[in-house]
């Protein structure tokens, strides 16, 4: 095969090109339908404002501390713009968080950890959420870990209880 001149450039510049392209390729999100992994949704009959409200009793009931609320859809009603409610419930306790800082302070930034109430169309609400041993396995430290797994079936029985008739 005969290159010229240009020809060659452009090969060339492909080259250099298509690695960096690879690694902006494998950042990419992942598909929405596809979850990531520990990710767990629950469907429930009750209503979105319904489901918060119990998803934030039952955070009590489980002796783990509702941090903080943040809400697309209030925002949006605020402005006079109605969308699907949703709401992330930020959720942790203070003897977790020492203790996870004392096995990674990197991992600090996913703490509190989160419930995401979505309203369906038929009028209920769904809940989902990752497990800790999830969020927190990227950071490879085994007391990380172990810490985590005490937490993945509070945050289980917290996400059960709330979705239950």
């Amino acid at each position: 095969m005969n290159l010229t001149r240009s020809n060659w450039l452009r090969a060339a510049l492909l080259a250099l090109t298509l690695p960096l392209t690879q690694g902006v390729w494998a950042q990419t999100p992942p598909n929405p339908t596809h979850a990531l992994p520990g990710t767990h949704t629950l469907p429930s009959t009750h209503s979105f404002s319904t489901l918060v409200s119990r998803l934030e009793a039952t955070v009590k009931q489980h002796k783990m501390g509702l941090v903080a609320t943040a809400s697309a859809s209030a925002g949006a009603a605020g402005r006079g713009i109605k969308i699907p409610g949703n709401a992330v419930l930020m959720v942790f306790r203070n003897d977790y968080a020492v203790r996870m800082l004392q096995a990674s302070v990197p991992a600090g930034i996913e703490a509190p950890i989160r419930f995401y109430v979505t309203e369906n169309a038929d009028g209920t609400a769904s809940l989902t959420y990752r497990t800790p041993s999830a969020v927190f396995a990227p950071y490879a430290s085994a007391t990380l870990n172990a810490m985590a797994a005490e937490l993945d079936p509070v945050f289980e029985r917290i996400a059960h209880d709330a979705t239950q008739p």
